[in-house]
């Protein structure tokens, strides 16, 4: 399960498709990770890289294994993966 821990306004301009949306401040305040019981793995992604490996630190704390995607959606977006907007069209990564 890939989940996006950037904040709303970033993740609407442009997400990876599938993704959901669970900021790192709402993770870090506690918030319930989608998934983390039914045994799936979560892919943690931002813009960058760095606050979804803060992210996968909190979730370790808290006994949920996950890994970070390494470079980001910038990243992602420069390697041709998709990145899609709040409407389904072609998003931007800010």
């Amino acid at each position: 399960m890939l989940l996006d821990v950037r904040e709303a306004d970033e993740y609407r301009a442009g997400h990876a498709p599938g993704a959901l949306h669970l900021p790192l401040s709402r993770l870090a305040a506690d918030a319930d990770v989608p998934g983390s019981q039914g045994g799936r793995s979560l892919v943690l992604i931002c813009r960058s890289g760095s606050r979804s490996q803060d992210a996968a630190r909190l979730l370790a704390d808290r006994g949920v294994a996950s890994v970070d995607v390494i470079g980001g959606l910038r990243d992602w977006a420069e390697q041709g993966l998709p990145v899609r907007d709040a409407h389904g069209r072609a998003g931007v990564v800010i």
